[in-house]
């Protein structure tokens, strides 16, 4: 396969993803499909009219699900928009329509790709679309708790007063409002965070609160978020047309993870050019494993909602 990008929906994230990947040029093609064509057409000559200054990438738009063939990466922003005072799961029985005519409109034309789920909530729709597609569980999964763990490394370095590359924890979990800290393995240099001067359990906790909420923050003051996503995005396809073989915490199917099974929720795990590579077993002391058997009860009552 060539290294072609299919994007389904080109609001507000499915344009911004684009942007970080045209800039990039890690794809050879990226594609932007969605039912407004002439949103798309605009979002795609606004994109090629810079291939000047960036790799050159080549852009192409349509509503025709046909344009998914032979591409190694579809991604799924497409559905309802999160609004000020929802939660990601009262997007559920809108965007769970929306989800399963793409997943069949996808499947038509492509089913040897990799399908990246974006769209809210993310956790229940990964796992429709599992079902729907009927794909490998390499295959399909979804950006998960990446962009809350980067929002927490971020918040964590400008307490401790270093850059969050060097901060190591992680947000996993639903990606919504269970979503929980692996505070027992969070680290700076290999350091446990409690052995710094600076520690203090109340502001940690403060600065959880801070990242959980983050999203409703942005929503409130600007109406959507887009930027942080769409970089998240980019990183995770970069990771997979390289073969970087890098961990991220993604949604994926859980098949035996301290008791949890058949269900979508975010762990680490190794993404390389087929996928999920590898799932990493985190050691959870109780209480962190109380909260991942939490966030999946969320997760599976939503799901038991919609079925």
């Amino acid at each position: 396969m060539s290294k072609k990008v299919v994007i389904i929906g080109a609001g507000f994230v499915g344009s911004t993803a684009a942007y970080a990947l045209f800039i990039d040029g890690v794809a050879e093609e990226i594609t932007l499909i969605d039912i407004n064509k002439e949103k798309a057409k605009g979002e795609a000559l606004d994109l090629v009219h810079g291939n000047l200054f960036t790799p050159y990438t080549k852009i192409r738009y349509g509503d025709s699900y046909s344009l998914c063939k032979n591409a190694e990466i579809v991604i799924i922003t497409a559905g309802a928009h999160q609004k000020p005072g929802d939660s990601r799961l009262d997007l559920t029985k809108t965007n769970i329509k929306i989800l399963e005519e793409i997943i069949k409109s996808i499947t038509k034309y492509n089913k040897n790709c990799i399908i990246l789920m974006v769209t809210n909530p993310l956790d229940v729709l990964t796992y429709k679309a599992l079902k729907w597609s009927k794909f490998s569980k390499n295959k399909l999964f979804g950006t998960g708790t990446t962009l809350d763990t980067a929002r927490f490394r971020y918040n964590l370095g400008e307490y401790y007063g270093v850059n969050p590359t060097s901060v190591h924890a992680y947000i996993l979990g639903e990606h919504g409002d269970s979503e929980f800290p692996v505070w027992s393995s969070a680290n700076i240099a290999g350091i446990p965070l409690k052995d710094f001067k600076k520690y203090n359990k109340k502001k940690l906790l403060q600065i959880f609160e801070k990242t959980k909420n983050a999203a409703y923050e942005i929503l409130n003051r600007k109406g959507a978020t887009y930027y942080a996503i769409g970089l998240v995005i980019r990183d995770i396809v970069r990771t997979i047309l390289t073969n970087q073989n890098k961990v991220f915490p993604v949604s994926t199917i859980i098949e035996n993870y301290y008791g949890i099974k058949n269900i979508c929720l975010s762990i680490p795990c190794v993404i390389g050019k087929n996928g999920i590579k590898e799932k990493i077993y985190l050691h959870l002391d109780k209480d962190e494993e109380k909260k991942l058997k939490n966030s999946a009860k969320v997760i599976k009552s939503y799901i038991t909602q919609v079925n």
